[in-house]
C-alpha cells in the first residue's frame, strides 16, 4: 500500500497527477471523471518466476521525480512536503494501522484501533514484537509523543488543525499552559502497549486512516527525547540517523539526492526481500530519457502520482514496463493572498486591504484561463480540468455536476468591469478600483518543459483581460524557496499562486483550508468556510446523506467565492519494469515494499 497519513504539498505542479485520507468513497480505485481517458491495472502480475539470487542481492532502482532536491525530514510528523515522503518511503513511514481497499483502518498493523462512541474514546495497541529498526521495542509513549511534537507551541510541524483540539487537553497543551495532554492515557505505562485517547466528540472519519483527529504514526521517544520539539526536524537523529519501523532501514543519505536501503531485521511484518533499494532524486525533464534508457524500475510509488500527461505520451509504451495506475489522491490548484496567520492565536485571519480581496478580480482571473484546452493539449488522458476542490478519487463527496471555470472571457472582462477594474489615461492595463496602478505577481515552482509553456499561456490569458501579472522575482521559483515564502505567517511577494497537494486518504478539509490550519496558505478563513469544515465532522456527519450534502455545499462555496480554486485533476499512474514482481498500488497492499521480489539480476 502507498501509505498516506496527512496531506503535504506536491513537490511540483507537473505531477497533478501528504499521508491518507480517502473513506468509503471509492472500492475500486478508478477515476470516476469521464474525462479521464486511461484506464490501468491497478497491479502488475507478473508471472515469471522469481530469481532468488537476484532478489537477495540485488537493487531495487527508483526515481523520485522533482526540480530540486528533497529537504531530507524523515519525521511524518515534522515533513511538509511529498518529496520527503518519497524519499524516505520503504521505511513504512511508521505507520500505525493497515487498511483495507477503502482505506477503512483494520487489525494487523503496528498497532490496532478500538474505537468507543459511548465513551468517546480511541484505544490503540501496539503489537507485542513491534520494533525499531535500532532493535528499541515500539511503546506506547512513541504513540504519544507524537501528539507532543504535532501539538507543542513551538514544533515546525505543519500538520496541525483544531480538530485536534478535539482531544481533551489538546487545546491547553497547544497554548502551552498546559505541560502534558491530559486526554492521552497510558493504561499500562509509558513502555506498555496501550493507549487511550479521550474524545469530546467522535467523528466518523476516525475509522478511516489520515483523519484529522487520530495521528497515524508513531515518534522514537527515547531515540529523540532529549532534543527540544523546535529543534527536531534539523538534529542528527531526524536528518542523518533516523530509525523506523518499516520493512527497511536506511543505509545511507546524500543530502537533497538519494537514499538507500536495506532490510530491517527487526521488522515485525513481512520481511523484505530484495537486497537493496535506491532512491534518487530525477528532475522532470530528464525522467523519460532516464526510464527509456532503463537505468530506474520505476518511480516511487505514490498515491498522488509522480508522472504527469507528456510522460505518459513518451513512457505509454516504452519496451521492457508495464503501466498500472489508479485514481489520484492529489490535485493542483490556484491560491490567492487573502491575509496573514496569526502567530499568537494559531489563526489564519483574512486581510480586507491584500491586493486579491475582492472577489469579483478572482473570479475573473480564473475565467480568463482556458485550462480544458491546455489539458486536453498536454494532458495526454491522465489530467483534466478541476471543477472543485474534492477530487473524483472521493466518488461520494466529489461534486460532479459542479462547473467550475471554464473559459469565459466576456464573463471575466465584465466582473472587473463592474468592479471597477477598468483601463484608465489609455493605459493597456487595468488600475485598481481606487485608480492606483495594479500589478499582480504570479508564484510558480520551475518543472518541466511542458508546465512551464502553460505558465506562460495563463500569463497570456491574464494580459488579455487587461491584468498585469508577472511572475515573482521575474521567473518560476525553485521548490524550496517558493515554499520557503507560503509558509512565512505574512507574506507579500506572491499574490496568486499555482501549487498541488499530495491529499490524505480521508477527504476532510480542515487541514488544507482550516481556520488553524498551517497549510492555510492564502489564508481564506471565513466564518462559513470554518462552520462547513466543522459540519463535516460533527454529530451530524454520522449520517452519510447528511455528510455528503455538507461536502457538496462547501464545495459550491468555495467555487463561488474563489478564494482558492482547482487548476488540475490527474490519474496517478507509473510504468514497471517487467523485472519487478508483487507490485500493487492498492490501499489494500499494506506490505508493498516486503512483496516485492526480482525476476532478474538487470532491468528487462
Amino acid at each position: 500500500m502507498v501509505k498516506t497519513k496527512n496531506k503535504l504539498v506536491v513537490a511540483a505542479v507537473t505531477l497533478l497527477a501528504t499521508i491518507t485520507l480517502a473513506g468509503c468513497s471509492n472500492s475500486n480505485n478508478n477515476a470516476s471523471s469521464s474525462d479521464t481517458e486511461v484506464k490501468l491495472p491497478i497491479a502488475y502480475k507478473n508471472t515469471a518466476a522469481t530469481n532468488k539470487n537476484a532478489t537477495k542481492n540485488g537493487t531495487l532502482k527508483l526515481a523520485l521525480v522533482n526540480n530540486a532536491p528533497f529537504q531530507g525530514i524523515t519525521d511524518p510528523v515534522l515533513a511538509s512536503n511529498a518529496a520527503d515522503q518519497q524519499a524516505f518511503a520503504p521505511d513504512g513511514l511508521n505507520t500505525l494501522f493497515n487498511v483495507d481497499k477503502n482505506y477503512k483502518i483494520i487489525d494487523g498493523g503496528l498497532a490496532d484501533q478500538k474505537l468507543d462512541r459511548s465513551a468517546k474514546t480511541a484505544t490503540i495497541t501496539v503489537r507485542k514484537n513491534a520494533k525499531w529498526s535500532n532493535g528499541s521495542p515500539v511503546t506506547a509513549k512513541d504513540v504519544e509523543y507524537a501528539y507532543e511534537v504535532l501539538g507543542n507551541k513551538k514544533s515546525t510541524s505543519q500538520q496541525y488543525s483544531s480538530d485536534f483540539e478535539n482531544i481533551e487537553g489538546m487545546a491547553e497543551y497547544h497554548k502551552g499552559t498546559a505541560d502534558t495532554i491530559s486526554g492521552i492515557t497510558m493504561p499500562d505505562g509509558e513502555n506498555g502497549k496501550v493507549v487511550v485517547i479521550h474524545f469530546k466528540s467522535m467523528s466518523p472519519s476516525m475509522k478511516y486512516s489520515g483523519n484529522s483527529f487520530i495521528w497515524g504514526a508513531v515518534e522514537p521517544y527515547e531515540y529523540i527525547k532529549d532534543v527540544p520539539i523546535a529543534k527536531l526536524a534539523s538534529s542528527a537523529q531526524i536528518r542523518k540517523n533516523p530509525i523506523f519501523t518499516g520493512p527497511y532501514k536506511l543505509d545511507k543519505v546524500v543530502e537533497g539526492e538519494s537514499t538507500s536501503w536495506s532490510p530491517n531485521k527487526y521488522y515485525y511484518g513481512k520481511k523484505a526481500q530484495i537486497g537493496h533499494i535506491t532512491i534518487n532524486t530525477v528532475s522532470m525533464n530528464n525522467i523519460n530519457k532516464a526510464l527509456q534508457s532503463k537505468k530506474y524500475d520505476s518511480v516511487v510509488p505514490s498515491a498522488a502520482g509522480q508522472l504527469g500527461g507528456t510522460n505518459y505520451k513518451s513512457l505509454k509504451n516504452n519496451k521492457g514496463y508495464t503501466n498500472v495506475g489508479q485514481a489520484a489522491l492529489s490535485y493542483s490548484y490556484f491560491a490567492f493572498n487573502l491575509g496573514h496567520y496569526d502567530t499568537k492565536t494559531g489563526k489564519n485571519v483574512e486581510d480586507s486591504n491584500k491586493k486579491m480581496a475582492n472577489k469579483s478580480l478572482r473570479q475573473a482571473m480564473m475565467y480568463a484561463l482556458n485550462v480544458d484546452q491546455v489539458s486536453k493539449k498536454f494532458g495526454n488522458g491522465v489530467k483534466w480540468r478541476a471543477n472543485t476542490l474534492i477530487p473524483p478519487v472521493f466518488s461520494q463527496y466529489y461534486d460532479k455536476s459542479a462547473k467550475g471555470y471554464p473559459l469565459n472571457i466576456k464573463k471575466a472582462n465584465k466582473l472587473l468591469d463592474e468592479a471597477g477594474y477598468k483601463k484608465r489615461n489609455g493605459s493597456k492595463w487595468r488600475s485598481d478600483p481606487k485608480g492606483k496602478p495594479l500589478t499582480i505577481h504570479f508564484g510558480a515552482m520551475t518543472s518541466s518543459a511542458t508546465t512551464e509553456a502553460t505558465y506562460q499561456d495563463y500569463l497570456q490569458q491574464w494580459h488579455k483581460i487587461g491584468l498585469n501579472v508577472k511572475y515573482t522575482n521575474g521567473k518560476p521559483m525553485e521548490m524550496n524557496s517558493f515554499y520557503d515564502v507560503l509558509q512565512k505567517p505574512n507574506q507579500n511577494q506572491m499574490d496568486i499562486w499555482l501549487g498541488a497537494w499530495s491529499l490524505s486518504s480521508e477527504p476532510s478539509q480542515s487541514q488544507l483550508y482550516g481556520d488553524t490550519a498551517p497549510f492555510n496558505m492564502g489564508h481564506f478563513a471565513t466564518a462559513k468556510n470554518t462552520e462547513l469544515i466543522n459540519k463535516m465532522n460533527d454529530s451530524t456527519a454520522w449520517n452519510e446523506k447528511t455528510r455528503i450534502k455538507t461536502f457538496k455545499e462547501w464545495q459550491e462555496y468555495m467555487n463561488e467565492q474563489a478564494g482558492v480554486v482547482g487548476e488540475q485533476f490527474n490519474y496517478a499512474w507509473q510504468p514497471v519494469n517487467n523485472r519487478v514482481k508483487g507490485f500493487s498500488l492498492s490501499p489494500a497492499n499494506n506490505e508493498l515494499y516486503s512483496n516485492l521480489t526480482l525476476t532478474s539480476s538487470k532491468l528487462k
